[in-house]
């Protein structure tokens, strides 16, 4: 049972709305085994809110929904977002607030435990999105994080693109698949079915194929066959490469940016916020994906989830510089 429930959402003057599970974010500060860490920081992570952060630094109007614990961590949350301009819809839950735990135990290799099961954020409900939410928005993003959590936050994915597509509203999906969430069988059609309904979809080349039930491996191949199953705007990332995407009948490839590798964690949800602040802009095809290639590559040449994304002028400086390093 919820201790208190979300108060309908105002306006978000046709920007993006996301929602799903946001968690508190413990992190060893110094590179090694968990065991021998000493110091940590203390900060918030989840897929959804890396992105409306990234895309509200960007410029864009977003909104944030999602279940947190009547506890710190779920106060933490809320203070971040709403630090951010983000309009912030959680509902306090009896239950407790996700907690992951991640240690870089090599310079470039980030490990992290996630403690979730039974979590406020994996009771998300349908009732929790409210439809003038949802009807107000330019672009409802999900990723398939969500669906993976529980049946009643998979029936919530379902319900909120059903009224997304009811009502003129643009559904963007990060297939974003976790495999210890779930079975490869069921993560397979669950997320089969909710690209379909999508207008945009981001996934690597094994969620490409995950979704698809191929073994081809050639971007090209899997941005057209993503988009023949329904999207209009498919796009592969392709890390250290860029991307590829199937955009309305085109094809368009992006390089990524040459930049040193601090900590990836976050990059494709940054490439994601990239790509959808400047799609709430009107940029064109070109422009959405070298800001996402330009977001990715800014996330991995800093530490943490989301804390240091770029605002727009920032970003403008790091796109400079990095025609140097195409």
């Amino acid at each position: 049972m919820t201790s208190s429930r979300a108060t309908p959402a105002p306006r978000t003057d046709g920007g993006l709305l996301t929602f799903g599970e946001t968690m508190g974010l413990i992190t060893a500060t110094t590179i090694g085994t968990l065991e021998y860490a000493r110091d940590f920081t203390f900060g918030i992570g989840g897929a959804e809110s890396n992105v409306a952060i990234g895309a509200a630094r960007l410029g864009a109007p977003v909104t944030w929904i999602g279940r947190v614990g009547s506890d710190a961590a779920g106060d933490l949350v809320g203070r971040r977002l709403r630090a951010e301009g983000i309009r912030t819809l959680a509902v306090r839950d009896a239950s407790f607030t996700g907690l992951m735990v991640r240690h870089h135990r090599a310079a470039a290799v980030v490990r992290v435990d996630c403690h979730r099961a039974g979590s406020a954020g994996s009771r998300l409900t349908s009732r929790d999105i409210p439809v003038d939410a949802v009807r107000r928005a330019a672009i409802l993003h999900l990723t398939g994080i969500t669906p993976a959590l529980s049946a009643s936050a998979r029936q919530a994915a379902r319900d909120a693109v059903a009224a997304a597509k009811a009502n003129g509203v643009r559904v963007g999906i990060d297939v974003n698949h976790r495999s210890k969430l779930w079975d490869r069988a069921t993560a397979c059609r669950e997320l089969r079915r909710l690209v379909a309904e999508a207008d945009i979809v981001f996934a690597g080349i094994e969620e490409a194929q995950l979704v698809l039930d191929s073994q081809v491996d050639v971007p090209e191949s899997l941005a057209a066959d993503l988009a023949a199953t329904g999207p209009r705007e498919a796009v592969v990332k392709t890390g250290v490469r860029g991307c590829t995407a199937h955009i309305d009948g085109t094809v368009h490839e992006e390089p990524a940016l040459s930049v040193p590798v601090v900590d990836t964690v976050g990059a494709g949800d940054a490439f994601v916020a990239g790509y959808l602040a400047e799609r709430l802009r009107g940029a064109d095809p070109v422009q959405r994906l070298r800001t996402a290639c330009t977001m990715g590559a800014y996330a991995v040449s800093v530490p943490g989830d989301c804390e240091l994304l770029p605002t727009r002028g920032e970003l403008e400086t790091f796109l400079t510089a990095g025609d140097v390093l195409r």
